[in-house]
């Protein structure tokens, strides 16, 4: 007979809120090491292992990442187990104070030592856990940061202030963040940008603290959210399998940690003992938050797409086979993201919250693709009013101008192999088309054509009968130009330019909108 083992799980909460608390990006830059730490050293730390990397040859580790832990405790170990249960909370609150944990534990046997029973066991384990943590996360915690009337406050966060900081008061939460981003504290730890970018051994001087930093020839700056599609079919065909699992969790995350790696590497222009200005918030699983100058935003996360869906096909292609996840026998896993471009002084909860929708969007606008599998594409917005709204009040008031949408995306990465909706994918574009139509319309050529599209865009919104006019007379003027200059070739570009980016789709979008938006980022000069 089987002896009794224990699946413990636990589910990290409330990370972005977090994150973003304050709009200091050094308060970011020290919460997102603290919470990379979280499902990595401290987990490992407290049951006993040195470090995370110790996890990645341990059996019974299953899953960690992603504010996500899943681990069996065998029957010689309860004791550890009950230890565990009764301190890390603890151990997670003291780190990161804001951030709870829901945890859950499910004991479980298996009939004999055959494959197929210890399988059946741990299928009916998991999914009892997961209906734990679920309950779990719905009970309401009491908070352990409100403090009592009367105590002096953050004015940042409006919790309880323990420190004064260069003349500012601090609750504890932001102190530990700017403790463990402090450029002078040797014991604070670069690892998730060293993990983002690929490099082994960065100097404090290459990461950047401050948003000043970011910044370059405008203040505009990006917040990048990526997801992986069709976790959920992975999970309802190998969830219960306990080994392939542990290793589909490991290597996901690899592959998402090596695609990040190479966005970065086909981004970097600068040198090497400049501050970076990247600042990676969430790698793990299949998830990436990143905040970056503006201007390479796009080009970052097409490249990260690509190299994930290459990544995934590498190292998930067996698994996935072997076990007919995909019906249409797909061997890689895609990924959508959502991109928001806002001011560098804009909140930048406001601008993950943005970033995160715009990434749910465009997951939604793809299945009508492929159900099965979403292809990788992305969805971006830049931010012009300084009121806070959710992306479907955005789209109402700035998106739509007498029956015409400026809401033009997703941007696809490449044509996909199935697509069950063929007229859907011929009326998008890709990513690569878009960045060619951004830099032509930043080309010499285009240099007085620019203002006049920018000038139609806004009349469409506001005097639609003069719109039609101006486009008119725009499109009459090259027309002349074309023959008074014999059909030149730049003339005919210019004038299938202004036809290609004023012109409906089926869906009465035109790409125009988005087009001024990203020339505006990549390119203007304002300081």
């Amino acid at each position: 007979m089987e002896t009794e083992k224990f699946l413990y799980g636990a589910s990290v909460q409330g990370i972005q809120s977090f994150i973003f608390q304050t709009n200091e990006l050094k308060d970011i830059v020290g919460a997102s090491e603290l919470v990379e730490q979280i499902c990595t050293d401290r987990f490992a730390q407290s049951i006993g292992k040195v470090n995370a990397e110790a996890l990645k040859t341990d059996p019974n580790a299953i899953l960690m990442a992603a504010g996500n832990i899943k681990y069996i405790f065998q029957e010689s170990d309860k004791e550890k187990l009950e230890n565990l249960i009764k301190k890390f909370p603890k151990t997670v609150i003291e780190a990161a104070p804001g951030i709870t944990v829901s945890q859950a534990v499910v004991k479980y046997r298996s009939d004999d030592n055959s494959p197929e029973s210890e399988n059946q066991a741990f299928k009916s384990a998991i999914n009892l856990l997961e209906k734990q943590l679920r309950e779990q996360r719905n009970k309401p915690l009491r908070s352990s940061t409100l403090g009592i009337i009367g105590v002096m406050r953050s004015p940042k966060t409006g919790l309880p202030a323990v420190a004064i900081d260069d003349g500012e008061a601090i609750d504890l939460g932001t102190q530990k963040k700017r403790a463990s981003a402090h450029k002078g504290n040797k014991n604070s730890t670069k690892k998730l940008c060293e993990k983002s970018f690929g490099l082994p051994h960065l100097d404090h001087d290459q990461i950047a603290y401050d948003i000043t930093d970011m910044t370059d020839k405008n203040d505009w700056i990006a917040i990048i959210h990526a997801d992986g599609n069709g976790l959920g079919q992975i999970v309802q065909k190998v969830g219960h399998l306990q080994k392939t699992f542990k290793e589909f969790s490991f290597l996901l995350n690899e592959a998402t940690i090596i695609a990040a790696n190479n966005a970065y590497r086909a981004v970097v222009d600068w040198p090497d003992n400049v501050c970076i200005p990247l600042r990676p918030v969430v790698l793990g699983g299949d998830d990436m938050t990143l905040i970056c100058r503006a201007s390479f935003a796009i080009q970052y996360t097409q490249t990260f797409i690509s190299e994930f869906e290459k990544e995934t096909q590498k190292k998930l292609g067996r698994i996935l086979k072997d076990n007919h996840i995909f019906d249409d026998g797909s061997n890689k896993l895609t990924a959508c993201a959502g991109i928001a471009f806002i001011k560098s002084s804009y909140p930048f909860y406001y601008g993950y919250n943005l970033a995160e929708e715009l990434c749910t969007q465009a997951k939604k606008e793809a299945k009508k693709i492929n159900p099965m599998l979403a292809p990788s594409c992305i969805m971006f917005h830049k931010v012009q009013s300084s009121f806070v709204e959710e992306y479907s009040q955005i789209e109402k008031k700035e998106l739509t101008a007498s029956g015409v949408s400026f809401k033009f995306g997703p941007y696809y990465l490449d044509k996909p192999q199935v697509t069950k909706n063929k007229e859907y994918w011929i009326n998008h574009w890709s990513i690569s088309k878009l960045l060619n139509s951004v830099e032509a319309l930043n080309s010499e050529p285009c240099s007085s054509v620019k203002n006049s599209l920018r000038e139609w865009t806004s009349l469409l919104i506001n005097n639609p009968g003069l719109a039609k006019q101006k486009l008119e007379r725009l499109k009459n003027l090259w027309k002349s130009r074309l023959v008074e200059n014999d059909g030149q070739n730049a003339n005919k570009e210019i004038l299938n330019f202004i036809e290609e980016v004023t012109t409906s789709n089926k869906f009465n979008a035109i790409p125009i909108y988005d087009l001024l938006a990203l020339y505006s980022v990549q390119y203007q000069i304002t300081k």
